[in-house]
């Protein structure tokens, strides 16, 4: 099986975590990949690593977006693929016209349908957005929900003290962008709320300043520890007391399935897919979006009861195993492919 996997992501986010995850386990499994992306300083020394070839290009509005056509079908024709898949709406924008060759355009949102239309064969990340891309007007047919999934390999806790953060305290770690959809205003307003805690932000983001600035406003910028962008997010986790998840907006949100694989309690917030996944005080905590007192609420009673974080630990490792680990993924990537190789 050869596939060509186009991305136009950033270099940071959840989409593009998701992608790269997945080319690792397919390359794994034993699938043959050509890559087309835009350079990244970060993935290009991950696909090195496993001897992944990858090809660059520039994606702009694909009305002049000439050479990054010509990459694709340059590829397209040395590679000679069984099957294309175009990871989000601008890649998807750019899959050819009356091509020999199957495209699939992947989902991470509630993406308008019209960037897909040289699409045949569509992909969800939940059973939601596979509803909205039939809803679309996509044949249900050629739609499937592939879950993202977690690879964390075991790492050593992050040591405290490198994040200035002393040992014994409880740590809330929030795995995010610094954006408006991830509501990182309301966890600050909460962790006032919680006194003794600290909170690690591990993003970058629009909102870095903004945030900064309302953390010394309400007086806790003393107990937040700001670590930009990681890639030791199994270590992070490892060192945390429990993973905060307050997005107001979130089609998915892969860091749910990372605090489950990692074995760290879960409280987020009932955005639309978190509220899809999480079954509350089974496998999380999920409490209202934008809701101040009720996150506050469930951090405290966590930190308050370690049965319950025992419970909702271990209902959380059931969720993982039976639905978002590397080798559910690959097995139903693989079959969607061959479906729509026309190989049964």
């Amino acid at each position: 099986m050869r596939v060509l996997q186009v991305m136009a992501g950033a270099e940071h986010g959840g989409a593009e975590t998701m992608y790269s995850d997945s080319v690792v386990a397919l390359h794994k499994a034993g699938v043959e990949q050509l890559l087309i992306g835009r350079p990244s300083p970060l993935r290009d020394a991950l696909w090195a690593e496993h001897s992944i070839p990858v090809r660059h290009a520039r994606f702009p509005q694909p009305w002049i977006g000439w050479s990054t056509k010509a990459v694709i079908a340059k590829a397209i024709g040395d590679f000679k693929p069984d099957v294309c898949h175009f990871w989000m709406a601008r890649a998807s924008s750019y899959a050819p016209a009356n091509s020999c060759v199957p495209n699939i355009g992947w989902f991470g949102g509630p993406y308008d349908l019209k960037y897909y239309k040289n699409c045949q064969f569509f992909v969800g990340v939940t059973y939601e957005l596979a509803r909205h891309i039939v809803a679309s007007g996509a044949p249900s047919n050629a739609t499937a929900c592939i879950h993202t999934f977690a690879d964390l390999p075991p790492q050593p806790a992050v040591d405290r003290a490198s994040l200035n953060t002393p040992e014994g305290v409880p740590v809330l770690l929030s795995l995010a962008r610094l954006h408006h959809h991830k509501a990182l205003d309301v966890l600050l307003k909460a962790l006032v709320m919680v006194p003794g805690a600290f909170l690690w932000l591990a993003g970058e983001g629009p909102l870095k300043a903004e945030l900064m600035a309302l953390a010394v406003s309400l007086g806790v910028d003393q107990r937040v520890r700001w670590l930009g962008w990681r890639t030791d997010r199994g270590a992070l986790l490892a060192a945390s007391t429990l993973c905060t998840f307050p997005s107001r907006i979130e089609p998915f949100g892969t860091v749910m399935v990372e605090a489950w694989a990692a074995g760290v309690p879960l409280i987020t917030a009932a955005a639309a897919g978190p509220k899809a996944y999480c079954q509350n005080e089974v496998n999380g905590m999920l409490v209202p979006t934008d809701d101040v007192e009720a996150l506050a609420s469930a951090i405290n009673r966590c930190l308050a009861d370690p049965s319950l974080c025992r419970s909702l630990v271990e209902g959380g490792r059931k969720t993982f195993q039976s639905t978002f680990t590397s080798e559910v993924l690959v097995r139903e990537m693989t079959a969607f492919y061959r479906k729509a190789m026309g190989v049964v």
